[in-house]
């Protein structure tokens, strides 16, 4: 495996002067990004696979062992807060668990069993996308749990750093990044952990965008859990309707904290026909703000019989 040999070019690496050291490993670094550029069309298919997917109403699985299982993790995870992701449909697999966040735990990432029982006791199925990260690409407990999603009918994308390995050729989409060797041998932290990081990022973040969860650029379903992110919501609606001060605090107000909601408030909807032309057009603030300039709010009652 690539990730596993060790590169003559660094050989010496640690008689190296630090400067000479620090220059190498962030012309590994720009060498993970150029991975993930490689990749680019994988990616983009992996992601128009997954909106189709999640537009059923699916769950997003991300499973992982080790330094990929925790960046497979810390993905899923900033979903919920940059997104509104609903926890209900997020899963988040790590082989040994929560302790394996802070810590090694001895055999976990060996453990096909734990992960074929992980898969069967949520009821993982054809609603569902699971996303397998695996350096190696050959990882048991991640390759267990892409097998066995799959064969219950899950979509699978695998991602790993190594070409012609069991996970790429288990997934449904299979994303290669090909950083090779790393400074450090073995070390896959190191450039196979960078472009797995930004291949998740971009994954996700294009799923998002795909299922309108992104507005001209700005996260309008971001949850206000702090102070600055309360303020960042009320400069978003401020932005998005030219108005300021106290209505966009009423409108947020009134829309329980929803940026899209408060949108349409500030331009003369009430609250239940936000909701229901927001429910028409699939959340996406684009096309209710398109909807209401050419049809104007939806009859609600006709509404609440479609449903």
């Amino acid at each position: 495996m690539h990730t596993e040999q060790l590169s003559p070019r660094y050989a010496d690496i640690d008689l190296w002067q630090p400067a000479d050291i620090l220059d190498a490993m962030i012309e590994g670094q720009l060498a993970s990004v150029a991975a993930v550029r490689a990749a680019r069309q994988s990616i983009e298919q992996a992601a128009l696979a997954i909106e189709a997917r999640l537009r059923k109403r699916g769950r997003l699985i991300y499973a992982g062992a080790g330094t990929s299982g925790r960046l497979a993790v810390q993905d899923g995870a900033e979903l919920m807060p940059t997104f509104s992701w609903p926890p209900e449909r997020l899963l988040l697999l790590l082989a040994g668990g929560e302790a394996a966040m802070t810590q090694a735990v001895e055999g976990a990432e060996d453990d096909v069993a734990r992960a074929t029982e992980l898969i069967g006791e949520h009821d993982i199925g054809p609603a569902d996308v699971l996303i397998a990260v695996a350096a190696s690409g050959t990882t048991p407990f991640t390759l267990t749990c892409l097998r066995e999603a799959g064969r219950r009918g899950a979509l699978t994308v695998g991602i790993a750093n190594n070409p012609g390995t069991p996970l790429l050729a288990a997934a449904e989409h299979p994303i290669l990044l090909a950083t090779g060797p790393e400074p450090i041998a073995g070390s896959t932290r190191m450039n196979a952990g960078t472009a797995q990081r930004i291949t998740l990022n971009l994954l996700s973040t294009l799923v998002m965008i795909r299922l309108g969860r992104i507005y001209r650029g700005m996260m309008v379903e971001v949850q206000a859990c702090n102070a600055k992110l309360a303020k960042r919501r009320e400069r978003m609606v401020a932005h998005l309707t030219g108005q300021s001060g106290a209505p966009v605090r009423d409108a947020l107000q009134r829309a329980n904290g929803s940026v899209k909601l408060a949108v349409l408030l500030l331009q003369g909807c009430e609250l239940e026909e936000a909701e229901a032309v927001l429910e028409r057009v699939g959340g996406r603030l684009r096309a209710a703000i398109d909807h209401l300039a050419k049809h104007g709010a939806p009859k609600l009652e006709a509404t609440k019989n479609r449903r």
